[in-house]
């Protein structure tokens, strides 16, 4: 069957369930860092790195897989992806110690590495330029629903019913996804093959490099506080299980609203102005966190909108590396992915690092600081482009 010549409904909700359960199983670690941390007789920074060990290994994986699959059906990949996915997780939810857990997430990453960027190389080939960045942030609102609902339920799950049930809903929802996809996605959809030569071009290639790299120093900024948010709450405001899971659904629906506002406004001013502004939103806004206690009311509100800023840059991003790379587009996609979990390794290190040295209180400046980085690059990286990305 040739490609479709447009994007349908079914299809585009079937690739942002998979985004959803991606999402879902590779952040998870967010909300049950104390429930792993209690079961396994770890420190909460060791449980923290099962999301570095998660992006360590995604980074590498993800682009050399989607090249080694690029002639390959985009439905056989990505039910293929998802059935790795769902795999990993049974074996971390199966796991009789840390070391064995940590190896799942290994698994789970090479799953996931195929899942995200090979959806949003779907949508770029199929969706009209003028509509591109709105049809991205539809796709990518599986992994921020994942956030808004996944995680919050996953660390509800986890305080109430233990952390390997929360990996078997993992579990059963990828399932559920698999034979959705099986149904839904056409035979035959494929585009332009890619290759190791194109990932091998793109590597080489200083320009789109410096580009992608601001998805990774952006994000490091964010996970170096959001990693820790709930060892952070719980210290320093007493928050327990119903708090956190409510801290992180509000985090959650921040990244809802932030992944339509940040494809709208991509084509409307454009991606590389729209990631300048929510980037320097961000230096002022993480600071916040490093002076705790604040009202209750106060800090549910900031969170919302850090998290609305936060999300925003997702399909802006992601828009901009469609624009700069062009035939190149996928392989981008699949490293772009790679550097928002390297982005939320190194972040979720600096965190640890920073507990360990200056305590919980300076994550935010520390987070504020990492983000003036990412500007720093993001400058960069537009005065190289040939265009105003």
């Amino acid at each position: 069957m040739a490609a479709p010549t447009a994007l349908s409904r079914p299809l585009l909700i079937t690739l942002a369930l998979g985004n959803f359960v991606v999402g879902m199983g590779a952040f998870i670690v967010i909300g049950i860092i104390e429930p792993v941390s209690d079961d396994l007789a770890v420190s909460p920074g060791t449980a923290g790195t099962l999301l570095t060990i998660y992006a360590l290994a995604y980074a590498p994986l993800s682009p050399l897989l989607v090249a080694l699959t690029g002639r390959i059906g985009r439905r056989r990949v990505l039910m293929g992806g998802l059935s790795l996915f769902a795999l990993a997780a049974l074996l971390g939810a199966l796991a009789p110690n840390f070391e064995v857990l940590a190896a799942s997430r290994i698994l789970a990453a090479a799953g996931g590495g195929i899942v995200t960027p090979v959806t949003a190389a779907i949508v770029a080939g199929l969706a009209p330029p003028e509509h591109r960045a709105k049809a991205l942030a539809s796709v990518l609102l599986g992994i921020t629903l994942s956030q808004a609902l996944g995680i919050p339920a996953g660390s509800w799950i986890a305080y109430t019913f233990g952390w390997r049930m929360a990996l078997l809903t993992v579990v059963a929802l990828a399932a559920c996804v698999i034979l959705l996809a099986w149904s839904k996605i056409p035979r035959g959809l494929s585009f332009q093959a890619s290759s190791l030569g194109d990932l091998g071009a793109v590597l080489r290639d200083g320009r789109m490099m410096l580009a992608i790299a601001f998805t990774a120093t952006f994000l490091s900024a964010i996970f170096l506080l959001y990693t820790y948010m709930a060892p952070l709450l719980s210290r320093s405001m007493g928050f327990g299980r119903d708090e956190i899971s409510l801290i992180l659904f509000t985090f959650g629906i921040g990244a809802v609203i932030g992944n339509f506002l940040g494809g709208a406004l991509a084509d409307r001013f454009g991606a590389g102005q729209t990631l300048v502004v929510l980037t320097l939103l961000q230096v002022g806004a993480l600071p916040f966190y490093s002076f705790l206690p604040m009202p209750v009311a106060l800090i549910f509100g900031w969170t919302l909108m850090l998290s609305v800023i936060c999300h925003s840059f997702g399909a802006a991003q992601q828009l901009r590396l469609v624009e700069l790379c062009g035939s190149q587009a996928p392989v981008a996609l699949a490293l772009n992915a790679s550097a928002i979990y390297l982005g939320s390794a190194l972040g979720s290190g600096l965190g640890a690092a920073t507990i360990a040295s200056l305590g919980y209180p300076a994550l935010g400046l520390a987070a504020a600081v990492v983000m003036v980085a990412a500007l720093a690059n993001l400058q960069a990286s537009r005065r190289l482009s040939p265009s105003p990305a």
